[in-house]
């Protein structure tokens, strides 16, 4: 990776890319210290501290945001509208006909598509900050709770994400590509000193030197094995061999080449963390801007999908919890997997260019086998998924250490957007070494 980088800035066109994304990053930290007009930043945090029944739920999006949501300021809601209007926009493609029409017609009909992302970020963008406005204002979140003041926020806050979405594109058109990515890595990757200065004051402060030197090594252990199984997971594939038949053209025989598909373990990445987290979340969420304070059945309810509950040996009915979220994760997984890869269409596509899987027949049963396998692939990528996120979960209830921003999901957004990032730059640098080469 460090020798990745260090070849690239050696380039001058990549050097230029390199530090154009390293200016953009830098005004998205700027921004996330810049705070709205008329918040009383401390009541957010307060909030965080004194509401650990009902505030869990924003926990992961404040590592999303890189704390720009604690400090309430222009970035407060970051790219997660965009995160979200994508996959709004990714399952529409494939359930209505017109946008599946579009995708397939090129650039113009993804450009097309980009455009209306575009569109439905600020609609979500205008609602979620309405509803923060509305709701944590008049709770006390601004000092002067009136339509002005209100208008303002939500103004604000839009016009932040709507900024962000537009800094990601610049990177990926003026910068080293995968800009959207770029810039929820670097919100997460900037809450990570605030986690390391929480595992100190929980696990080493005020012990003696030996302990503290067995337990340190401990922790880096833990989060180094659980990176690099996240490298593996995310890296981790299935390749079909596929062969073509020799075909006549004109006089001589062309084809009969082998290639394989490529099935990966992991195939729908982070999406169904995501998803399963915002289920979980979406009741808290409601309550809290509504003000509500449920008490009975209600209340059990909330703490069952609190995930800082389910771990808290006090606590064991809460655990149940954990059982919902892995059924989602695992429907999600399947579901998402369906939505982007079709066995059927891959089979006929085959077919239709002459290749076949060796051992299977073309049609239906090379169909059934790739469905076979699938299922089988999106199991064990669901697996690791759960396992990569109910570990800091287990260690927040255990040892009550609190919210971490390097959690599960946070730590396989870093290390997935770090490798594509990597992958991007190699691309890019081999791309200006065959330019070389025939220009020579």
């Amino acid at each position: 990776m460090l020798t990745t980088i260090k070849n690239a800035f050696k380039v001058p066109d990549l050097r230029k890319k390199l530090l154009y994304t390293a200016m953009m990053l830098v005004v998205i930290r700027f921004g996330s210290l810049l705070p709205l007009p008329g918040v009383d930043k401390a009541f957010i945090q307060e909030w965080f501290t004194k509401l650990a029944q009902t505030g869990d739920a924003f926990n992961f999006l404040d590592a999303l945001t890189g704390g720009s949501f604690t400090n309430m300021s222009i970035f407060a809601l970051s790219i997660t509208p965009y995160i979200t209007s994508s996959i709004i926009m990714q399952l529409l493609t494939i359930a209505i006909p017109k946008l599946e029409e579009m995708q397939k017609d090129g650039e113009d009909g993804r450009k097309k598509i980009a455009e209306y992302t575009r569109y439905v970020t600020v609609a979500l963008a205008l609602i979620q900050s309405s509803a923060m406005a509305i709701g944590f204002g008049r709770q006390g979140l601004l000092v002067n709770y009136n339509f002005w003041s209100v208008l303002v926020v939500i103004a604000g806050m839009t016009a932040g994400s709507a900024l962000l979405m537009w800094i990601g594109e610049r990177i990926t058109q003026n910068g080293i590509g995968n800009g959207i990515s770029i810039v929820l890595l670097v919100n997460i990757v900037s809450s990570i000193p605030g986690d390391v200065t929480t595992l100190y004051s929980v696990f080493i402060a005020g012990r003696n030197i030996g302990v503290a030197a067995v337990v340190t090594a401990i922790i880096i252990a833990i989060v180094i094995g659980v990176v690099v199984f996240v490298v593996i997971l995310q890296d981790g594939e299935r390749r079909i061999p596929v062969q073509y038949s020799k075909k006549m053209q004109g006089r001589r025989m062309v084809g009969g080449q082998s290639t394989n598909i490529p099935l990966k373990v992991n195939t729908a990445g982070v999406i169904p963390v995501i998803f399963a987290s915002s289920i979980m979340s979406f009741p808290v969420v409601i309550a809290q801007l509504i003000g509500a304070q449920p008490t009975g059945i209600g209340g059990h309810i909330l703490g069952v999908l609190n995930s800082s509950n389910w771990f808290r040996p006090e606590m064991p009915v809460y655990s149940v919890g954990v059982i919902i979220y892995v059924a989602l994760i695992v429907v999600f997984a399947y579901f998402y997997t369906s939505v982007t890869f079709n066995p059927l269409e891959v089979a006929n596509n085959m077919k239709k260019a002459g290749g076949f899987i060796p051992g299977i027949r073309p049609g239906k049963p090379t169909s059934d086998y790739l469905n076979q396998i699938l299922n089988y692939l999106v199991f064990i990528g669901a697996v690791g998924l759960i396992l990569v996120c109910i570990l800091p979960l287990i260690v927040s209830g255990v040892f009550k250490v609190g919210h971490l921003s390097f959690g599960g999901t946070s730590i396989i957004i870093i290390v997935s957007v770090t490798l594509e990032t990597i992958k991007a730059i190699e691309s890019q640098m081999l791309v200006r070494n065959y330019k070389g080469f025939l220009n020579d």
